[in-house]
This record gives C-alpha cells, structure tokens and sequence, in this order.
C-alpha cells in the first residue's frame, strides 16, 4: 500500500509539473491559470509531506521519552532541531509557488 502511495505521489508531481512547464510558452494564452493549479498543488503536496514528516519525528520523539524518561532532555534538542528543518522545506516550497506565480 506504502509502494502504491508513494507511486501516486510522484506522479501527481511529475504531471503538475509537466502542466507547469507546458504552461510556460503558452502562459498569455491560457492566463497563467495553469501555473496557478500547479503552483497550488506544489504547495499542498509539501505541506502534506511536512506534516507527515513532523508527525512521524514527534511520534518518535515521544516513543522514545515513554521508554526512558530521563533521555527527555537529549531528545527534545534535536526532536526540535529537525521540526525547525522540515518546516523550513515547506517554506521554500511556498517561495518557490510564489515565484512561479509571481514570475519572479
């Protein structure tokens, strides 16, 4: 199931993206409103995927602190550390839809 979810993903990427660059020569033409469906869709498949990626680091994080509770200290460090990156990716994601959008 694991294998088929990731398969759909890369494809949904690959054809937005395809949209995008297919929308580029013909952007006056079409409005741009091709290049706004797949900036969109860039964005909410990065939040999709930092939310799964922080969720499955707290779970983790929290697995770990239930099995030796005096580790708390050592683990929130980096748990926090790592959010901060994963979120920082859904960040340029949306800097990277805007510049499209923009066309920066």
């Amino acid at each position: 199931m694991k294998k088929i979810i990731q398969m759909l993903t890369l494809l949904a990427v690959v054809g937005a993206s395809t949209v995008v660059m297919a929308a580029e020569e013909g952007a006056a033409a079409v409005g741009g409103s091709a290049l706004a469906y797949g900036a969109g869709l860039a964005i909410a498949i990065a939040a999709f995927g930092g939310a799964l990626g922080q969720s499955m680091a707290i779970k983790a994080a929290l697995e770990g602190i239930g099995r030796n509770p005096s580790a708390a200290g050592k683990i929130t460090t980096p748990m926090i550390i790592g959010l901060a990156m994963i979120e920082s990716l859904v960040i340029y994601a949306l800097v990277i839809a805007l510049m499209l959008v923009l066309k920066i």
